[in-house]
């Protein structure tokens, strides 16, 4: 079913548009009101409909029937006007809302606006779950009104709306019958706020799309004072019915006032590039007027908040995500680690052990409760992976097919270069040279290659974080309870198309007056080397954790993509089909940014608590902005060729051939993006005949212009940036971005309870060096007596643990009013055959794709998807539209 678009504010109002789109001409799009060939009554323009009583509204509309046929012959039509409402409180006084209908069309005789039409709608009937709003029951309602329309209005253009009511409602659609050429709907889909001395009546445009040159001379200017009003104009800090779209840096992160939580300003600098954010208008500290002062809850435009049903399945899964960090921090101190691995299998069938006596006032009776709250409520639900294997943590196999099928497939690359070199300054951070040498490699693949066959016939594959966090380590190694390497892992492309791992490489930059340390360690059956090699595996998977949760997951899609939002809002009318297009793809993503601004991003919040980078940890994603990130390789086709991992090929599927055959993300990933690029190149060349018509649309220059200039601004002068000149141009924009927001943030998020909460096999945090780093003769002894409590040690904390486990269940769920591709947008394109058509295809290439998932998780020569204990690769199967979570 059909879910209404969110709509957004301006001076004059907010724009619905009905569901047939125009094509596109010179001409006006037909849906004009136009009279029946015969004549009919005048009827009066204003009639005001009575509060459910059928009494009343008849007696109004036999009123106005005599007085038409009593004084001439006007032509006229009489409309029907109905609207589905949700209402924060029940109606008792009987607030209406006042209706105004507005023509396209200028007064031929002054060339300005014609007067339009208006009628107040009153509550006829409650309604249970409407179509295409949120579902509350009781709350939701329908409003009617009457219209009389002459015959010289002319097509309908636009309608206003003002909200008589006590408090805010939420517009879920208006339909006008009695039109000769069939109803028209609105959707709507937009919250309204009660009318005041200094409110504006909001207006909705109908559900026509024109392009900018197309638009009725009687909406010109209503489409540009919509867009200007949106813009905002630096009037303070917003109000939460703001619908208000600026831009500003993340100087929201810390509170400069206190030493302990000051965190540098992302964006804005050389030292800091990075992405823009919607601006609040909150205060600056005085101590630091670069920063803005924080709040409970941080502003988003009104209508890119979640609707009432995400937001109590999101805030019922955080209350149970938060009990579970409650009662660990109650029942462990700060610091404790597990003490046996049977401890951490516990959480999962035991629950959390809750046998400590708390022996304070008001804690002591939380306490109390919590020993009678359900068993269940206790425990964790076991991942995926810890049902399928709970011991494959310990397995090298998984560790490399976990790199091309797990939660972070999108790091490990081609290796080009031999040897190994670093790329810093060897007088900072020591000798550039890697201690992975060619005798080391070929000890490892003697039984299939030499080293020079395995570069010639590219079989060596990398995932390098070596030069990205050596700069930070003698800084993080100054914060208690974490610790720090650069890092590097290598792996050989075996005969049966799976990864085996080679070597991971530790380093430590010269610190303290001690020289760089640097070791390499290799998969081995001798016992010592066999435990460090877990231990190095631990260090390098709690660097991968992390910077797959600040760059792969944050950073590339939530992050980058909140300027594109704001972008579309400030320069696409929401006329303009590019809105349409985009606007499913950004539903909510505003939203969960905040939240993550709130709680996950922010000083002392998760991330800085549970990963090794701790109070570095965004800071880090800002550097990897810098020097990672660009638009032109945000594309997956053109990721793929950028790591090394494909090549162009004419003959191969998808116009690639991959080097890693058994690739899971890139297979699945390739098939949604051709689905994807064909839909949006289907659609745009519908509305952009001409490759002229993409240069010359002011809107849609516009808004790239912004999103480069404005949004990106620290990346502004960069020359890979994509012309936009032609449809191709445009097509390839539209996919890259839709692709980052529905497929790569769905193969990054989605799988990560299913991973990573079972922390043994992606801890976040490594909290102790490794024991062969210049060790106590003490140290040493430790770790030989006990390996197993050592490798406790290192591992996240309870609290770390528990704290993490719980928010990645948080993330890793869908919300019941999730949209998903393919599935939940049909109606907004069923009044246009072409496109309808174009979408319906869209579909049926979805469904095709799930089917091809089965089939290949079934195929048993496929090893990184197949196989005993082996967690199927489904994380591209139901993708959802927009980045929800």
């Amino acid at each position: 079913m059909f879910k209404p678009q969110v709509h957004r504010p301006h001076l004059v109002g907010i724009i619905f548009l009905p569901n047939k789109s125009c094509i596109p001409s010179r001409s006006w799009p037909s849906f004009s009101v136009r009279p029946w060939p015969q004549p009919q009554k005048k009827y009066r323009k204003n009639i005001r409909v009575g509060y459910v009583p059928s009494n009343i509204k008849a007696v109004a509309v036999a009123e106005a029937e005599a007085e038409a046929e009593a004084s001439g012959t006007e032509i006229s039509t009489s409309v029907k006007a109905t609207a589905g409402v949700t209402m924060k409180s029940p109606n008792l006084l009987g607030g209406s809302l006042l209706l105004e209908l507005v023509s396209a069309e200028l007064d031929p005789q002054t060339g300005s606006q014609k007067k339009p039409i208006n009628a107040n709608a009153y509550q006829v009937l409650p309604k249970d779950g409407p179509e295409g709003g949120p579902k509350d029951g009781p709350k939701d309602a329908i409003f009617e009104s009457k219209f009389v329309i002459p015959g010289d209005f002319g097509e309908i253009g636009a309608v206003l709306v003002e909200n008589e009511h006590s408090s805010e409602v939420y517009l879920q659609h208006i339909i006008l019958d009695g039109l000769p050429n069939g109803p028209i709907r609105f959707h709507c889909g937009s919250w309204i706020e009660p009318k005041t001395d200094n409110s504006r009546k909001r207006l909705f445009f109908t559900n026509k799309l024109y392009l900018p040159s197309q638009t009725p001379e009687g909406l010109r200017n209503l489409r540009e004072k919509e867009l200007h009003s949106l813009r905002g104009n630096d009037e303070g800090e917003h109000m939460t019915s703001n619908r208000i779209y600026d831009y500003d840096v993340y100087n929201d992160l810390g509170d400069p006032n206190k030493p302990k939580l000051a965190r540098p300003v992302l964006g804005g600098s050389k030292q800091y590039p990075y992405p823009r954010r919607c601006g609040t208008g909150h205060l600056q500290y005085k101590t630091d007027p670069h920063s803005k002062t924080r709040s409970k809850s941080f502003y988003v435009p009104r209508d890119e908040n979640f609707s009432e049903v995400k937001e109590k399945s999101f805030r019922g899964k955080t209350i149970e995500c938060g009990w579970h960090a409650a009662i660990a921090h109650l029942n462990s101190p700060t610091k404790s680690e597990f003490r046996h691995f049977s401890d951490i299998f516990k959480l999962y069938y035991e629950g959390i052990n809750l046998s400590s006596p708390v022996n304070r006032g008001f804690w002591q009776r939380v306490w109390n409760l919590l020993l009678n709250v359900k068993e269940d409520f206790l425990k964790f639900k076991p991942p995926a992976l810890f049902l399928k294997d709970k011991f494959s943590w310990l397995w090298d196999e998984e560790f490399s097919r976990q790199t091309l099928a797990g939660v972070n497939p999108c790091s490990i690359k081609l290796v080009t270069e031999w040897p190994l070199k670093s790329t810093l300054d060897p007088d900072v951070y020591g000798p550039p040279e890697s201690a992975i040498t060619t005798e080391l490699v070929e000890r490892e693949i003697r039984a299939f290659m030499t080293i020079d066959e395995a570069l010639e016939q590219k079989k060596l594959f990398i995932i390098d974080y070596h030069d990205l966090l050596l700069p930070y380590v003698s800084k993080v190694r100054q914060i208690e309870g974490t610790t720090l390497y650069g890092s590097r892992a290598l792996f050989f492309l075996t005969p049966d198309g799976t990864l085996k791992p080679l070597a991971i490489e530790l380093t430590r930059p010269p610190i303290e007056g001690k020289p760089q340390w640097k070791q390499v360690f290799t998969p081995t059956s001798e016992s010592t080397g066999r435990w460090l090699w877990r231990f190095a595996k631990v260090h390098f998977l709690a660097h991968d954790s992390g910077y797959h949760q600040l760059v792969s997951h944050w950073l590339r899609t939530h992050c980058v993509t909140e300027p594109y939002i704001i972008a579309t809002n400030r320069q696409l009318s929401v006329m303009h089909p590019i809105y349409r297009l985009l606007h499913p793809h950004f539903r909510y993503t505003m939203h969960i940014n905040a939240h993550a601004r709130e709680s996950l991003i922010n000083a002392e919040g998760i991330i800085e608590s549970s990963f090794s980078p701790g109070k570095y940890s965004v800071e880090l994603s800002s550097v990897a902005y810098d020097q990672q990130w660009r638009f032109d390789r945000e594309a997956l086709p053109a990721d793929l060729i950028n790591r090394g991992i494909a090549v162009e090929d004419a003959d191969a599927p998808h116009g690639l051939k991959l080097l890693i055959e058994d690739y899971p993300f890139a297979n699945d990933g390739l098939i949604l993006w051709d689905a994807l690029k064909q839909w949006v190149a289907d659609y745009v060349n519908y509305y952009y005949k001409d490759a002229s018509m993409v240069e010359s649309d002011p809107e849609l220059q516009a808004w790239w212009t912004e999103i480069r200039t404005k949004g990106h601004e620290d990346k502004k002068d960069e020359p890979w940036w994509p012309n936009l000149q032609t449809p191709d141009d445009l097509i390839g924009i539209i996919t890259t971005i839709t692709w980052m927001v529905s497929g790569h943030h769905s193969a990054v998020n989605f799988g990560q309870y299913d991973f990573a909460g079972y922390f043994p096999n992606r801890p976040t945090i490594a909290r102790t060096n490794m024991p062969c780093e210049e060790p106590t003769e003490e140290g040493w002894q430790r770790f030989l007596d006990n390996p197993n409590s050592e490798l406790l040690a290192c591992f996240p904390s309870k609290l770390q643990a528990t704290r993490i486990m719980a928010t990645l269940d948080l993330l890793s769920e869908h919300s019941s009013d999730e949209e998903y591709l393919g599935k939940d947008r049909k109606l907004t394109w069923d009044e246009e055959p072409v496109i309808k058509e174009a979408f319906n295809r869209f579909s049926a290439k979805l469904e095709e794709l799930g089917r091809t998932i089965d089939d290949r998780n079934k195929d048993n020569s496929l090893k990184n998807r197949n196989g005993a204990g082996v967690v199927p690769y489904e994380l591209l199967r139901g993708v959802p539209y927009s980045i929800s979570i």
